[in-house]
């Protein structure tokens, strides 16, 4: 809003130098996938767009660039047709507009890391992001139509998952913390009396909790408080998807509540000396989590402990049903290039002693060079970019 009204004022004021022009906003592009995957083969198509949050009915253009390096491709949509492997990388855009005072610009946007492959096999996941207890659901995506009668899947070179068939889709079911890790595939095949087999280069798969543990933060010397004042703030990372239920905090001295649940994760209470804590709890998905004992002022003794954080889902350790190592040398084979709302002031209450009970290895191909059936397609050339 205050990028509007400065520019308001600009174009209505004849006699404004033009050098006090604004030429960046503050609101940041964004790019989503519009067709294809993160990761696809050489040859394949992928299409990005870039979206401006601030576009206020007005004509943008946009620019695109592969980590520092602007495209000369301009417009909303970026297209890689007939993609080469040169043009992996991180993509990142920016909105742009041309006034009559000077060029306005949006804060780039994050960057989208697009991998093409040159090999025969890639690991695709279907669903970021990824968080405890979901269903973590890859794909050992093959170039052409191999008659595969197994895969296999590694985490960090060793077996996870081995399926015999045709299928080339992994369901790994309530992932915990302890399933992130860099995972690849391997699919293989018989063909002329010959076993033909390839391997994906990793993927790196990051799983979120969907509470983070909190952190008490005990802010005393605001200028703002009250000289007998301060302020208690929750810290917590909340990854669940929308609509995401509410969240409640509470917060604690020496174990004791301090007042009942609040939707804010701050509150104001009067400086005392003691061991402060706070409670994040989830209801719809009973998930609770506790933040670690902060002392305030002289207290004496150790810190009275919460009851550990509570989870709906366990985090246990996956026992994978396969303990080897994925090969360390693969078959020889060509190369291919592959908004903090106003605080909440409480006092304390009476309450329990205690808290309430409620709480990159290169892609093997196979040794024939080619896919049975299929036609070697030859390298696309490098900076080789189509446009619809």
């Amino acid at each position: 809003m205050e990028a509007v009204i400065s520019f308001l004022v600009l174009a209505l004021s004849p006699q404004v130098i033009v050098s006090e022009f604004p030429t960046t906003i503050s609101y940041r592009a964004i790019v989503e996938t519009v067709s294809g995957d993160s990761r696809i083969f050489s040859g394949e198509r992928l299409s990005l767009r870039c979206i401006n949050p601030v576009a206020y009915n007005a004509s943008w253009d946009y620019l695109w660039f592969r980590e520092s390096v602007q495209l000369p491709q301009t417009g909303e949509i970026y297209y890689l047709r007939n993609a080469n492997v040169k043009e992996s990388g991180k993509y990142s855009c920016q909105g742009k507009r041309e006034t009559d005072v000077g060029t306005l610009k949006t804060l780039r946007s994050l960057p989208t890391e697009i991998h093409v492959d040159g090999g025969f096999v890639i690991l695709q996941m279907t669903k970021r992001p990824v968080l405890t207890g979901d269903t973590l659901d890859l794909k050992c995506r093959l170039r052409g139509n191999a008659p595969v009668h197994q895969t296999i899947l590694y985490r960090d070179g060793i077996e996870v998952m081995v399926q015999s068939g045709s299928s080339l889709n992994f369901h790994l079911p309530d992932v915990t913390l302890e399933d992130e890790g860099s995972y690849s595939c391997r699919a293989s095949w018989d063909l002329s009396h010959r076993t033909h087999s390839v391997m994906s280069v990793p993927t790196l798969v990051n799983i979120l909790e969907v509470l983070t543990e909190p952190v008490l933060e005990i802010e005393k010397d605001n200028a703002q408080l009250e000289r007998n004042k301060m302020k208690l703030i929750c810290h917590v990372q909340y990854n669940a998807r929308a609509p995401a239920p509410p969240v409640n905090y509470y917060f604690y001295k020496n174990n004791n509540l301090l007042g009942p649940s609040i939707s804010l994760n701050h509150m104001l209470i009067r400086k005392d000396a003691g061991w402060y804590s706070c409670r994040v709890k989830v209801p719809k998905l009973d998930i609770v989590r506790w933040s670690e004992p902060q002392r305030f002022g002289e207290v004496a003794g150790p810190p009275l402990m919460p009851p550990r954080p509570h989870h709906r889902i366990q985090m246990t350790s996956r026992s994978p049903p396969h303990t080897s190592s994925a090969p360390e040398t693969q078959p020889e084979s060509p190369k291919y290039f592959a908004s903090a709302p106003s605080s909440v002031e409480h006092t304390e209450s009476p309450s329990p002693s205690s808290p309430s009970s409620e709480s990159p290895v290169s892609t093997s191909l196979p040794t024939s060079g080619q896919l049975p059936g299929q036609t070697q397609t030859p390298e696309p050339q490098a900076g080789s970019l189509g446009l619809f």
